[in-house]
């Protein structure tokens, strides 16, 4: 038996682009974002369009309980390549397309406890977004991509080989699927993937991906489910109509 294996597997980061080299600046509108959608510990790829010091950078993003990875190459590769800290290439770049409509579902926050200078004041619950799923009607194109970080995206027509499509949540596509399609993005493993015509550059549910060349042959342009089992391995299961 072999002593290394090599599995498929995506790594879940997020990718913070930075146009300021103020950390204070960094600090403090960083935080709400992070508290408000990303657990403890998130991987980051960072990005910067102007110099600033990386380590000092490096050591914000920790103490703000993120684990950077890498820089992208750019304008901070030199200083990452000195240190040996992985440096990456650019994403290419991709039009992100608008959904022809979105719906949210929204549940009452809970409302907050009165202070005790204030005993008799009680603040009202404040509608909190929990889930989106956005509709897109049109064909998405080669170089577009629709993104969903909230909840589920349902396209009525198929995407083009060079488009993306990323969902928190569950990706319903009644069409041809040539692209990337990427479910349960952000370590969702209960998210699912269906599409009318399986053609796909590459599938990923939760980081679990399979690219074109792997895909069973079975299920090759035809109506697919595509879920993650117990073990975190890609199910590909052919639907009958």
């Amino acid at each position: 038996m072999a002593d290394i294996r090599i599995k498929g597997r995506m790594v879940n980061a997020i990718r913070i682009n930075l146009d300021t080299n103020d950390h204070d600046a960094i600090r403090q509108q960083l935080s709400p974002m992070l508290q408000k959608a990303f657990p403890i510990g998130t991987l980051a790829v960072i990005e910067s369009s102007v110099e600033q010091e990386l380590i000092e950078l490096i050591q914000l993003l920790i103490s703000l309980e993120l684990q950077p990875i890498a820089v992208t190459d750019g304008v901070l590769a030199d200083q990452a390549r000195a240190i040996q800290f992985p440096v990456i290439p650019p994403d290419r770049k991709m039009e992100q397309v608008k959904p022809t409509k979105e719906q949210a579902v929204e549940t009452p926050a809970a409302a907050e406890k009165p202070q005790p200078e204030a005993e008799d004041t009680v603040v009202a619950a404040v509608p909190e977004v929990r889930h989106i799923t956005s509709y897109h009607d049109e064909i998405l194109r080669t170089g577009q991509c629709i993104v969903q970080d909230h909840g589920d995206i349902i396209l009525s027509a198929g995407i083009n080989s060079g488009s993306e499509v990323i969902a928190s949540g569950n990706i319903h596509i009644y069409g041809s699927v040539r692209g990337r399609v990427i479910a349960g993005a952000g370590g969702n493993s209960a998210a699912r993937i269906f599409c009318h015509s399986l053609e796909a550059e590459l599938v990923s549910i939760a980081g679990t991906y399979c690219v074109a060349d792997d895909i069973p042959p079975h299920v090759t342009k035809k109506p697919v489910h595509i879920y993650l089992n117990d073990q975190h391995e890609l199910v590909f299961e052919a639907l009958q109509f």
